[in-house]
């Protein structure tokens, strides 16, 4: 809670409490109480109210009036008069009153703790972390959700990259948008799609990161290896943030895709807004169908970004931002994105497209699923080596969902490791645990910090050995290294080519 909220809520108690303290203190108290919760009722008017603080300002509302009531009638009494007590409600009448304002009071901090504004974990890297967002639009490919037939593929993609040490005081970058309206769009479309009211998850636009939009790209010439990102059904590319800027604190470009018609809301540069037109049906196996659809659309979005990150690295791409040469125009991330060393990587469905866009593209070096039940065709066979993180299979898991898994990583001609994480829930795996509710059965029971520390450092140990080879052999194949590392974050299961299957 803001200060000006934690003044209100003290103020209110104090105002419910004054009555029951000692006659010589109960003045006093209920000035500074009264004083105190009016003063931050003006702040808060200014600066905006959250619906969390709404019962505690209704509280100390209701407290008020029979708080300053006797003060003011002792205050009235002219010299003279005798000396009887301002009258005051009986404690047994007054004792259901106290307790309901008291209940109305403490439902705003738990409202506060239940759907806070998010607070983002520092990355532990070396680097600072920067970000900016991009619109691509592949011509040589038709938009297959709409009927136009002149219209083409468009995509949203934020990077987020090392970048130098902005100066103090610098703004860092919204959570969910470029703008704070973005950010409610996309937060009242990600709640709407839950069957949610906005109102509840109203923190989250609030939210700031620990990342610079356009901050300029760290120096020393060094080449980063790229990390494409494909978020759950409906969900954003933002979804991954705290993720996002601890891989790039430590020297690697995340690229983050929104999916128009498929992402709960993508607002395009032009200010248009496209909402998720993906719905299940109900029927599994016209859902099935439907899901390897549109994972195909997803997995030819990645390939297609991966190809615009080449363009950009080669400076072919003209894509004016802050920090271009003045003279030549040459983007700040030309030279820097080491193209050659690219993993492809998805949450839940963006999980599935990522397994199906390494299949269909060598270029992807490895692949991580977070959560992603494998969707379309189990051929060609995986050659990447590929890091599954998955909850633990419970009774009310899909049936078909680890067997899809296992067949996949069991035909991988690469060493893939599948690591099941105790406590974890499939939310798990995205920001929601800084934000949501913290119940087991939607976050997992990890804590809002402690499932973004597993995320971030089993990937970051899997892309250490695939991508930069440390240690273990040129393919990245570090049986023994990652072994290690990884299945002291829960059971871990490792297919090897070699394995007898």
């Amino acid at each position: 809670m803001s200060l000006p909220e934690f003044l209100a809520v003290l103020g209110a108690v104090a105002l419910v409490v004054a009555r029951w303290l000692p006659p010589g203190a109960r003045p006093r108290v209920t000035i500074a109480a009264g004083a105190a919760f009016v003063l931050s009722v003006i702040v808060l008017g200014v600066v905006g109210i959250r619906w969390q603080v709404l019962p505690v300002l209704a509280g100390g509302a209701v407290a008020l009036p029979f708080a300053l009531s006797p003060l003011l009638r002792t205050l009235r009494r002219r010299p003279g008069r005798d000396g009887r007590r301002a009258w005051r409600a009986r404690w047994w009448l007054a004792l259901p009153g106290s307790m309901a304002c008291l209940g109305l009071i403490a439902a705003g901090p738990v409202a506060a703790w239940a759907f806070p504004v998010p607070v983002f974990p520092e990355p532990s890297g070396s680097f600072a972390v920067g970000t900016r967002v991009m619109q691509w639009t592949d011509p040589n490919r038709p938009e297959t959700f709409t009927a136009d037939p002149d219209d083409r593929r468009t995509v949203l993609v934020q990077l987020w990259y090392p970048a130098q040490k902005s100066p103090a005081g610098a703004q860092r970058a919204q959570y969910l948008g470029r703008t704070e309206q973005e950010a409610r769009t996309v937060s009242n479309a990600l709640a709407g799609a839950v069957g949610l009211p906005g109102f509840l998850v109203d923190g989250v636009p609030r939210a700031r990161t620990h990342a610079v939009f356009n901050a300029p790209v760290a120096g020393g010439g060094e080449r980063f290896p790229v990390v494409l990102f494909s978020p759950g059904a409906g969900g954003v590319r933002t979804q991954n943030t705290a993720w996002a800027e601890e891989l790039a604190s430590h020297g690697y470009v995340v690229a983050a895709l929104d999916h128009p018609y498929d992402s709960a809301a993508v607002v395009l540069d032009d200010g248009r807004t496209i909402r998720a037109a993906t719905a299940s049906t109900g029927d599994r196996d016209a859902d099935e169908e439907l899901a390897a659809g549109w994972t195909a659309v997803r997995a030819a979005d990645l390939g297609f970004v991966l190809t615009r990150l080449e363009g950009l690295d080669r400076g072919a791409i003209a894509d004016p931002v802050v920090g271009s040469d003045p003279l030549t125009g040459r983007d700040p991330l030309a030279g820097r994105l080491d193209t050659g060393r690219a993993a492809v990587t998805g949450h839940s469905m963006g999980g599935a497209a990522a397994l199906q866009a390494a299949r269909q593209d060598p270029r992807f070096a490895a692949v991580i699923d977070l959560d992603g039940y494998p969707h379309g065709p189990a051929s060609p066979a995986l050659h990447q080596p590929v890091l599954a993180l998955t909850q633990a299979i419970t009774p009310s898991t899909d049936p078909r969902y680890l067997p899809r898994l296992t067949e996949a990583l069991a035909s991988d001609t690469a060493t893939s490791y599948r690591l099941t994480v105790p406590g974890a829930a499939h939310l798990s795996f995205m920001d929601g645990p800084l934000y949501l509710p913290p119940v087991p059965s939607i976050v997992g029971s990890l804590g809002r910090t402690g499932s973004p520390r597993v995320v971030a450092a089993t990937t970051l140990a899997f892309l250490d050995a695939t991508l930069r080879h440390a240690p273990g052999d040129p393919a990245g194949d570090a049986h023994g290294d990652l072994a290690g590392p990884l299945s002291a974050y829960g059971s871990l299961s490792v297919h090897r080519p070699d394995t007898p299957r």
